[in-house]
């Protein structure tokens, strides 16, 4: 499937069964007690499962129990993929309180302004390996759904790179782009319908677990692309 076909059938796929779509807004909501968010995991990673099995409907919300232990394995996942990014701001924040704490008065102003100076610098590589990590761990997530949930498989870079190269690095990039921008531009819609009761109601009812549904879909799309002919 090209980019158009992938987007095109990931924007509808959610509007299939718009009552599902407000199981999953209902529990988007209920979230806010943090436990149920891992069910919000655990069925988008259902929908790239199912994707990659071929299945065009949305899943049940069904195996509860199943559903939770997959959403925490999703969880997991970004814990560890974190884990350079809290290493870079660990050395940010030593670093930083380093250089203030041998500043001498007299140059408290020079040496707040070589730790800013610094801290911008290193907040600009904290962004561009954040991205980095990012397009390996979406990966990550879709390989351990292709293995029914088998945590191991999520860091089997190798594999993950694999998959990547069979999409294609640059249809890979510029497909997650249009989601995000899609993404963004939904939020921006349920943002702007804050200003009036109904926008309450629209963006953690409807709107987020469409634009979720429509990512995982998307994702589950694009690795089933890249088993073609396997």
């Amino acid at each position: 499937m090209d980019i158009g076909e992938i987007i095109s059938d990931s924007v509808k796929y959610p509007s299939s069964d718009w009552g599902k779509v407000l199981i999953l807004g209902v529990i988007c909501i209920a979230s806010i007690l943090l436990v149920p968010i891992f069910l919000v995991y655990g069925y988008v990673f259902r929908i790239i499962k199912a994707t990659l099995a071929g299945i065009d409907e949305l899943p049940e919300f069904d195996e509860i129990g199943d559903m939770f232990v997959d959403g925490l394995k999703i969880f997991v996942v970004s814990i560890v993929y974190a884990i350079p990014i809290y290493i870079l701001y660990g050395i940010m924040y030593v670093l930083g309180i380093g250089m203030m704490s041998t500043a001498s008065y007299t140059d408290y102003t020079a040496a707040t302004s070589a730790v800013f100076g610094l801290m911008s610098l290193l907040y600009i590589v904290i962004m561009i390996v954040a991205i980095i990590i990012s397009l390996f761990e979406l990966m990550a997530i879709a390989n351990m759904a292709y293995y029914d949930g088998e945590l191991g498989a999520a860091f089997r870079f190798s594999e993950i790179l694999e998959h990547i190269s069979r999409i294609g690095w640059g249809k890979y990039i510029i497909t997650l782009i249009v989601i995000w921008i899609l993404g963004v531009i939904g939020f921006m819609i349920g943002w702007l319908t804050m200003f009036i009761l109904i926008g309450f109601i629209l963006l953690p009812l409807v709107i987020t677990p469409y634009i979720a549904m429509f990512g995982s879909r998307a994702v589950g799309l694009l690795v089933a692309s890249s088993l073609e002919g396997e």
